[in-house]
């Protein structure tokens, strides 16, 4: 989709959405907040609709209040509030419709509220606030190192057995996802500010292409081989953080899987 076929969808939402006397505001998320970084061609449209209380789940199971309904192709309940749709052309929407208190269940970062009728920009203010204070709490630092170390092991022994899918899960997403929030802690504020608050892989490797550029080529490597290129960034990057006792027996545990790892 294209930016102006982005804006124009955002447009049509908005304009059925302030027709519905039920519906109370609309608040845009990510790039359709109109926050950069801005839409491009490949941005799906995120967004909640607030309703009065009992007229949510109308509009989360009946979507022809959508843009361009007639050319939705999927449409299943991610979530007891929360919807995707995926269109013929490929657009995908994300959506969740809340009434004012339910509002209190979402996180966001970026968003824009799109229009008002009644209390939506003072609770969307709250819950964004909260939302800041749960992404700026310092990690569990310990907790997160015991995890990458003891996921890397898991993985690598279940591809050594055969279970070649649960070892990708275990290496390329489980541990991957602590590595990187552990490298986050070490980046300088106003490089961590360009990352995406909410989940640790988003925009990494554009904000550090380095060594962004360095963990994707580890992980294209086979599990073992992947496992212990990963293993060797942390302790070059994490030094004070990765107990010496825990990496040698990391490193005894991916050994014992193959007799050439590198």
């Amino acid at each position: 989709m294209t930016p102006d076929a982005h804006t124009a969808f955002t447009a049509s939402l908005h304009a059925t959405l302030t027709r519905a006397p039920e519906v109370l505001g609309l608040v845009l998320l990510g790039s359709s907040s109109g926050l950069p970084p801005l839409p491009d061609a490949f941005s799906d449209h995120d967004f909640f609709v607030v309703t009065t209380a009992g007229a949510q789940e109308r509009y989360r199971s009946e979507l022809a209040w959508l843009p361009d309904a007639a050319a939705i192709a999927l449409h299943f309940r991610e979530t007891a509030h929360g919807v995707k749709v995926l269109y013929e052309g490929g657009h995908l929407a994300e959506f969740a419709v809340f009434d004012l208190d339910e509002l209190a269940l979402a996180r966001v970062n970026r968003y824009r509220v799109a229009f008002d009728r009644g209390e939506v920009t003072a609770r969307m203010a709250r819950v964004h606030a909260a939302s800041i204070a749960a992404a700026t709490a310092p990690p569990d630092v310990a907790w997160h190192i015991g995890e990458f170390l003891t996921q890397l092991v898991v993985g690598t022994y279940r591809d050594a057995r055969g279970e070649r899918l649960s070892g990708h899960h275990f290496v390329r997403v489980k541990a991957l996802g602590h590595l990187l929030t552990l490298l986050q802690v070490r980046l300088p504020r106003d490089v961590a500010a360009r990352l995406d608050d909410l989940d640790a892989t988003r925009r990494f490797d554009l904000v550090v292409p380095g060594l962004g550029a360095e963990i994707e080529a580890a992980l294209r490597a086979p599990v073992a081989v992947a496992a212990h290129r990963l293993l060797d960034l942390a302790v070059r990057e994490l030094a004070d953080l990765v107990p010496v006792n825990a990496r040698a027996a990391v490193e005894r545990a991916l050994a014992s899987t193959t007799t050439s790892i590198r």
